[in-house]
């Protein structure tokens, strides 16, 4: 079997902000009732996070949990583990009405970091990405001018973007050139 390679094999593009592919992460999408204990445990037991709220992402001491709609989640875990961790999940899941998937390899990921980096990906997204209206922890599916994709803002100002990784290359130019020194705007000034 050949070995795993991520989308890009590394892009990175500096201009108002960096726009880099992030490298292999595992992901595990998962639908399921919220409102079960057993569902919750479930999650906790994989990630080490407790159910997202709406429009969130939840960090944990083994991954992270995103909230993708009423009854379905992304769970993040690390790429070498994600077969284990899936393995793990639908042990837990036993009895549950719940579906788990392995979803890594058909997804590319990216990470905008910088000053620039609101602006960068508010060119591109329908979504209010102030500093007021979008804070550390918000999560939102949405587009990214042709494509589908999601995105969130950790503790450090970063953004982490997700698509699918038949886009990914587009995604990475229409970052890029969003992230072009050229085409700064100056909306979203510290």
């Amino acid at each position: 079997m050949s070995d795993p390679v991520s989308a890009l094999n590394g892009a990175r593009f500096d201009g108002i902000a960096s726009v880099e592919e992030a490298g292999l992460c595992g992901m595990i999408t998962l639908r399921g009732d919220f409102a079960s204990a057993g569902f919750a445990a479930a999650v906790n037991s994989i990630t080490g996070a407790a159910l997202p709220e709406v429009g969130r992402i939840a960090e944990g001491t083994e991954g992270a949990a995103a909230w993708m709609s009423t009854d379905e989640l992304l769970l993040m875990v690390p790429y070498a583990e994600v077969e284990a961790r899936l393995a793990a999940l639908n042990e837990a899941l036993k009895g549950e009405h719940a579906l788990a998937v392995n979803a890594s390899d058909a997804r590319a990921v990216f990470r905008i970091s910088g000053d620039g980096a609101r602006e960068t990906l508010a060119k591109v997204a329908p979504v209010d990405l102030s500093a007021e209206a979008f804070q550390p922890g918000d999560f939102r599916r949405s587009r990214m001018a042709q494509v589908a994709g999601a995105f969130w803002l950790n503790g450090e100002g970063t953004f982490t973007v997700v698509c699918f990784r038949s886009v990914g290359e587009y995604v990475f130019k229409l970052l890029s050139a969003s992230a072009h020194p050229q085409s700064a705007v100056g909306i979203y000034k510290a």
